[in-house]
């Protein structure tokens, strides 16, 4: 299993001695798939993250993995391309966290007219390689059940296919992978300098054992929305940091109606929301796009934002949303390359990659940009770009084919897995043998291991979370909070009581040292 307690390899402490072939700042998805890329072409590989991994933007996505259909209108074609490509490969490397769904996009008379809702999506059908993924289909709402929500002035829609994906669950297992393939993963460790010595870079880190001094031979900034921090106030660089931050916030309401597809709705304003379900109890709305100017660890949904995406909901579905019916809500910050677009939903969501690498210095790569759908083929790029400074970047391109731990099993195989676990462990809840492998794929197997009843699994925290399943995500995926289990690790949250957090977390604290 993967560990912080992993011991040092050779380049830490003041002797530079034998160096890290790459060090990396940020434990989101892009950070977390370029250590996992390096690793795997046999670079010796560091990651730092100052926080739990996908704490910041990577867990706070929309959970899509799409080509972004609306990037079309601002003519994104390749990052679009890219993007529908990366679809079916993401699903077949993590069927577990991934899956299919069905958006249906309603016209709105007086917004797009059909014929370009129709064009868009021809494009969107044929430009990325779809092979699995069902094409594009007319409904009419008077007939199909996806009108039963909808107000009666709807009279057509278009049905289209993209992905689901568990969005914080992909960032930790790129990094399980990672160091599965020999990286140091050090979570809750902040570098507080960085700055080249002898052809190398000597980074200082301060976390839960103290500073720590280590030598790499390259450094990636894939610090998100802090890379200009980290540019700035870590190397001291001086340089400008073309980041334009973009806050995206969601909703999530008791369920809102009972059939399976998810909706995009256009609003007058030019932007789109979705509504998706989630949980199986409730259904996920999102996102806004407004420029960000504090600090990305205090973003928070406004009443605004809330009041934003109840009113666009509203304008469609029978039921009004009301602020008072949000459960939970949640806002990320997007680190987007600025671009100088004069609205924030407009600015690319393609990544930018910048070299910093002086004849006879030791290079830094900075990572600008980019979505969730497209960090593998981000990671790939990245190395080509360092290719130049590091021999084992010139190795083979392999995470195509590469399986994410517990997706090593066929893509149509997902309901048999459930079954086979249920099968085996007859006294389990079908929905919690449904949540586990949903999480954890053929891992599952490994957390209820030889367990012949619920006693085995130990103390019962709610909701069907057992300690052997705690004492898993402490082990093997750098959990230490309830916050990281209830929120990143999962989304059991929504069904905990403050008191069984409370609980957790204080059985998680008296257990920080969890013997391997």
């Amino acid at each position: 299993m993967a560990s912080e307690k992993t011991p040092p390899a050779p380049g830490f402490g003041s002797d530079p001695g034998s160096p890290y072939d790459l060090a990396v700042i940020g434990g989101g998805i892009n950070g977390c798939g370029i250590a996992r890329d390096a690793a795997g072409r046999g670079a010796s590989v560091v990651l730092f993250e100052k926080d739990d991994l996908a704490n910041a933007t990577s867990s706070r996505s929309t959970k899509l993995i799409h080509g972004g259909l609306r990037y079309l209108e601002y003519y994104e074609f390749r990052l679009v391309r890219e993007a529908l490509m990366e679809r079916e490969r993401l699903w077949a490397i993590a069927p577990h966290i991934i899956r299919p769904l069905r958006f249906v996009l309603p016209h709105h008379k007086g917004l797009r007219p059909a014929w370009l809702l129709r064009l868009g999506l021809f494009l969107y059908d044929h430009i990325g390689g779809r092979k699995l993924l069902p094409p594009t289909r007319t409904l009419d709402l008077a007939r199909d059940v996806a009108g039963r929500p909808l107000k009666d002035d709807r009279a057509k829609a278009f049905e289209y296919s993209d992905c689901w994906v568990e969005d914080a669950r992909l960032v930790v297992l790129n990094a399980m992978d990672a160091a599965v393939r020999g990286s140091a993963i050090h979570t809750r460790t902040r570098v507080v300098s960085a700055h080249r010595d002898n052809g190398l870079w000597q980074l200082v880190a301060e976390g839960p054992e103290g500073s720590r001094t280590v030598w790499a031979r390259a450094l990636v900034n894939a610090a998100g929305p802090w890379v200009g921090e980290v540019l700035n106030g870590v190397v001291h660089t001086n340089a400008k940091a073309a980041v334009r931050m973009v806050q995206g916030s969601h909703i999530v309401v008791p369920k809102l109606y009972e059939h399976d597809r998810c909706y995009i709705f256009q609003n007058a304003d030019g932007r789109i929301i979705f509504a998706i379900p989630y949980e199986q109890d409730f259904t996920l709305i999102g996102t806004t796009d407004r420029d960000y100017h504090g600090d990305p660890a205090d973003v928070a949904a406004t009443p605004d934002e809330i009041a934003y995406l109840c009113a666009a909901a509203s304008e469609y579905f029978r039921r009004p949303v009301e602020p008072d019916s949000v459960v939970w809500t949640y806002s990320g910050v997007r680190p987007l390359y600025d671009d100088g677009a004069s609205k924030a939903q407009a600015a690319t969501r393609d990544y930018v990659l910048t070299l910093d690498a002086p004849e006879g210095l030791a290079p830094m790569l900075s990572v600008f940009g980019g979505k969730i759908t497209t960090y593998r083929r981000l990671a790939e790029a990245a190395i080509e770009k360092l290719t130049p400074h590091a021999p084992w970047a010139a190795r083979a391109q392999w995470t195509v084919a590469g399986a994410l731990p517990g997706g090593d099993f066929p893509i149509g195989d997902f309901e048999a897995l459930v079954g086979e676990i249920a099968a085996a462990h007859p006294w389990l809840e079908p929905k919690t043998a449904t949540r586990l492998v949903r999480a954890y794929g053929t891992r599952a197997r490994d957390i209820l291991g030889d367990a012949k009843g619920i006693a085995d699994l130990g103390r019962h925290f709610g909701a069907g979370l057992y300690e052997r399943e705690v004492r898993y995500l402490m082990q093997a995926e750098w959990a230490r909070t309830a916050q990281d289990v209830l929120w990143r690790r999962g989304k059991l949250g929504l069904r905990f009581s403050q008191q069984e957090r409370e609980a957790l977390d204080a059985f998680m604290q008296q257990g920080a040292s969890v013997p391997a």
